[in-house]
């Protein structure tokens, strides 16, 4: 099977073009990395970008890079119309079997739909309740992303729903859906384990990974913690997560959190300090309000830490069955709380069998093989309706 692999560089993302290499998200990453020598398969990852960049021909024996240049007119402005010509030329060269779209954040979902050949899509984050949170105004970045993203969502032959809360969102704008979680990076469930400490005073830190940003929720997040402080348990926060100087909330949150001794605060770090730090950490908790999958959540259980939050979409389906994984409604800010609370007072222990339920469900290859089914699926449809 020959498979066209659309999905955003985040050099474009990050206006870096001095990089050598494409730098994919985590989802679309990991479900690379399990296509890696798949026997049969031959995968053409097309990106598009606004400069020109250097970049390798290969990614992996069985994997191509294309990096396309579009210029500035060829953007969400005008309904990637410069990007889908771009990676039309480029799949004429190519003559795949399939087209799967990753993502409608961006030019993949609408290159993948117009692209000419069967195609199916993965949404990263739904678009459309994106833009019912933040109260898009017409013409604003979501208002523009919902709209075509409903409008790829009409011209694929389906979706692979990351969640239900996925589907659900979906399932009345497209003809298909498949239920197929995100993949976990190979790192998050391959390095070894930290071993637990033993004796001594208990671990307190607890982390909270994601944008410094409204919908994340960390300002209400500081509040709870200060909470529970005054209630004599002595928990440390750590965040990491972008926040930029000149936003409303990124601003408030950076002047709360300055001269706190019990606070700290990293704007970014590697995969590899990320698993270092959850390693030295005793419980995540995440409180967007809004989240597809939980990509943060899925990652601090497979390094077997604790975790804590509200039952908001994904969120749901990864801590479903999982030991140490602990949801309360929405908003719920006292019944999180509690729970907190009660986990301190045990000692914050941590558990010991998350890390093997992530292997089983999300390692890469899982994940990739549950993908080629649904590509096998697709094409044997299409033949049979010839």
């Amino acid at each position: 099977m020959k498979l066209a692999y659309l999905t955003a560089d985040n050099r474009e993302v990050w206006k870096d073009y001095a990089r050598t290499a494409p730098v994919f998200g985590p989802a679309p990453g990991a479900l690379l990395s399990g296509f890696e020598g798949m026997p049969g398969l031959e995968v053409h990852v097309i990106s598009c970008i606004r400069q020109p960049v250097k970049s390798p021909v290969k990614l992996a024996e069985n994997i191509w890079f294309h990096s396309l240049t579009v210029p500035k007119w060829g953007w969400i402005r005008t309904g990637y119309a410069g990007c889908i010509r771009a990676v039309r030329r480029k799949l004429r060269e190519i003559q795949p079997d399939l087209v799967h779209g990753q993502g409608t954040e961006l030019e993949s979902g609408m290159c993948g739909a117009f692209s000419g050949y069967p195609n199916v899509m993965t949404l990263l984050g739904v678009m459309k309740e994106m833009a019912d949170v933040f109260e898009a105004k017409p013409g604003s970045f979501y208002w523009c992303a919902s709209l075509l993203e409903s409008l790829a969502l009409r011209r694929t032959a389906g979706v692979l729903a990351n969640s239900r809360f996925t589907e659900a969102c979906v399932r009345e704008r497209t003809r298909k859906t498949w239920l197929v979680a995100n993949a976990l990076r190979k790192e998050f469930l391959e390095v070894p384990l930290a071993e637990p400490p033993k004796g001594g005073t208990p671990n307190r830190v607890v982390m909270n990974i994601g944008t410094i940003t409204a919908y994340k929720r960390q300002l209400e997040l500081l509040d709870l913690v200060e909470r529970v402080r005054a209630g004599g348990t002595d928990l440390r926060l750590e965040f990491v997560g972008a926040a930029t100087r000149g936003i409303a909330y990124a601003d408030r949150f950076m002047d709360r959190i300055e001269g706190v001794d019990w606070v700290s605060w990293q704007n970014s770090l590697s995969t590899e300090q990320i698993i270092a730090e959850l390693d030295q950490s005793a419980a995540m908790v995440h409180v967007s309000a809004i989240e597809s999958f939980g990509l943060v959540v899925a990652e601090a259980l497979a390094r077997n830490v604790k975790f804590f939050g509200f039952g908001v979409a994904g969120v749901n389906d990864i801590a479903d069955g999982v030991e140490g994984a602990e949801v309360v409604a929405d908003d719920d800010w006292a019944g999180l709380q509690a729970a907190i609370c009660r986990w301190a007072r045990a000692g914050c222990p941590r558990p010991l069998t998350a890390a093997a339920t992530m292997r089983e469900r999300y390692h890469p290859q899982v994940i990739a093989t549950k993908h080629l089914d649904i590509y096998r699926e697709v094409l044997q449809n299409l033949r049979a309706n010839r």
